[in-house]
């Protein structure tokens, strides 16, 4: 790795942990023995200068360029090395795949570098560190392998190289393909080479056949995808929990202090990455996720949720800052926990609802008591009516003001206008009823309250004066439909006051932190659904191509791009971004029938 850090990053994982790898076919970003854990290689928020600590680098002596693409519709990543007359490939990955009617998602890392053309000359640095970078691990030897002690977590590399070229890090010769299998502190019962090769087959295989199960659309099938392959990345698989993102404190614009751990499940985000998924055939991450919030449900002594979770389904989230990392190109701080777990924000009833909704639809899937999960639903509903239209923090998680936001409050009516259409097809009559009229009741409020007539949109908050692009998703969630005049108002009322270029900032006021000067990359794909929605399907087509365009050039998003230098910034790959790929996708696409 050498200059200052950047966002076009490779993801490899298997929903037990994950790894991003850098242009330069490092890896930069890496918890161990969970998504959520110590990075034992956090060189991405390293300070410049130090950017070799925390990293694991296999590099060409002479490398003239370098370059990078994911293996077929796999999670497994390939960097091609190119000297003058020399040339390598490093495959990386993480093993997941079917055995004895288990999925095998080991903590582990497999690198397997090889020549492919002259008498390459590679240099290993493997440089992890412990406790958020203060620690530099102890480091013990046996005959193939080098252990790692940071703390209370050991892990161990395996190998066929040389260890002590590899340990002291002096220039080799690469004659024949090298394997280095990081994993749990266990000795490898057969030869690296073997094991390597095995576990990349069975790996290439499962990820084929996940993505043959995906209902893909017609057009923008790359796209999408990479995206699911990136969602399912993003799950911790052990308890069904869905993370916002990989990472910790990218901050969301330079120097302002937007660094936020976003290696937790919020409930919002994990309703659109489960609808998402849905809607491409891939119904399990929403029976997993169910499970996570059931068990988070009843944790909770009073019933309510927080707005988002450990992936464990840990409540307490407090948040401290990790004084060894200096942050992402040095704008720290670095933060390891989410003091958002104490907000209030109401619109989670909605959301956990709504997530649930097509389990009584998808005759796919099995409800074994179905008046069991209608009743859990309820308790939810309740809560949705008692905190309807009560200030919170709102879906930004605003840290210092409180406010009776409008999307909050939609969310509100969504989960009980479901729940009325539940009853209604599992027969409870009365049920249907109440919750008819609790979701008429919101309706008439929120179209009371947070319409206003000067900017002839939806506002942000009731009585406001002020846009905010979730807005834009009032027809998607059915409070109004896209014929509305309101919501047609409303689209062009955003598309006037928060567009910038084929970008869309989620709001322009002031928050707690200032005014916002990089935009929030799902809302441009929140607005070029509305555009579809409401007629406007050319312009929508030709937006979502430059949106497609900003991707990194292996098809990944953060959750922030600048609108002037085009950077991406926040945390990575965002999930609310890589949703709105998929989303935008299946609604622009053309039909398989008008083209088969």
């Amino acid at each position: 790795m050498s200059g200052p850090p950047d966002l076009n990053l490779a993801v490899i994982g298997n929903c037990q942990i994950a790894a991003l790898i850098d242009s330069g076919g490092s890896i930069v970003w890496a918890c161990l023995p969970r998504l959520d854990g110590d990075p034992v290689f956090s060189a991405l928020l390293s300070p410049v200068g130090e950017a070799e600590r925390g990293a694991f680098c296999i590099s060409l002596e002479g490398t003239v360029d370098i370059h990078q693409r994911y293996l077929r519709n796999t999670a497994i990543v390939e960097t091609i090395h190119e000297g003058a007359d020399a040339s390598v490939k490093v495959t990386d990955f993480c093993p997941r795949f079917s055995s004895r009617e288990r999925i095998y998602r080991p903590s582990m890392i497999i690198r397997i570098v090889e020549p492919i053309g002259g008498r390459p000359v590679i240099r290993v640095r493997l440089r992890p560190v412990g406790a958020y970078g203060s620690a530099v691990p102890r480091v013990t030897f046996s005959s193939h392998s080098v252990r790692f002690v940071a703390d209370e977590l050991t892990y161990r590399v395996t190998t066929d190289a040389s260890l002590t070229a590899v340990y002291e890090e002096r220039p080799f010769v690469l004659v024949a393909p090298l394997t280095f299998i990081l994993g749990d502190d266990e000795p490898l019962n057969e030869a690296p080479a073997a094991f390597g090769r095995s576990q990349l087959d069975q790996t290439h295989r499962y990820w084929d056949q996940w993505v043959r199960g995906l209902a893909i659309p017609v057009d923008y099938q790359e796209a999408v995808i990479r995206a699911a392959i990136t969602l399912k990345l993003c799950t911790f698989e052990d308890t069904g929990a869905v993370m916002a993102a990989l990472t910790t404190s990218i901050p969301e614009a330079p120097d302002t202090v937007r660094n936020w751990d976003y290696r937790f499940c919020w409930l919002r985000d994990s309703y659109f990455t489960v609808h998402a998924l849905n809607r491409l055939g891939a119904t399990q991450t929403m029976e997993a996720y169910l499970r996570f919030i059931h068990n988070c449900h009843v944790r909770t002594p009073v019933g309510e949720l927080q707005p988002l979770y450990g992936i464990s389904g840990e409540a307490q989230l407090v948040e401290i800052t990790a004084p060894s990392l200096r942050g992402y190109r040095g704008m720290g701080p670095v933060r390891v926990g989410n003091q958002a777990f104490e907000q209030k924000q109401y619109d989670v009833y909605g959301a956990i609802i709504l997530a649930a909704a097509q389990v009584f639809y998808d005759e796919r899937l099995d409800i074994s008591d179905p008046e069991h999960l209608f009743t859990r639903l309820e308790r939810l509903g309740e809560h949705a009516v008692q905190a309807f239209g009560i200030p919170d923090a709102g879906p930004w998680e605003l840290r210092g003001t409180e406010a009776a936001h409008t999307f909050s409050a939609v969310m509100s009516w969504a989960g009980c206008d479901r729940l009325a259409q539940i009853a209604t097809r599992i027969g409870k009559t009365e049920a249907a009823q109440h919750w008819q009229d609790q979701a008429a009741r919101m309706h008439a409020r929120i179209v009371a309250e947070a319409w206003n007539p000067k900017l002839n949109a939806f506002v942000a908050t009731f009585g406001g004066e002020v846009l905010d692009a979730t807005a834009l998703l009032f027809a998607e969630l059915g409070f109004v439909t896209a014929a509305d005049p309101r919501f047609i108002s409303t689209v062009s009322a955003i598309g006037e006051h928060l567009r910038c270029g084929d970008l869309l900032f989620r709001y322009r006021h002031a928050d707690d932190f200032g005014v916002p000067t990089t935009t929030f990359t799902v809302c441009a794909f929140w607005y070029v659904n509305a555009l579809a929605a409401v007629g406007r399907k050319d312009e929508a087509r030709e937006l979502f191509g430059k949106l497609l365009s900003r991707r990194t050039s292996l098809g990944l998003l953060s959750e922030d791009i600048d609108p002037v230098s085009g950077e991406l910034w926040g945390n990575f790959p965002q999930t609310y971004s890589m949703v709105g790929i998929i989303v935008s996708a299946l609604r622009l696409s053309r039909h398989w029938e008008d083209v088969l």
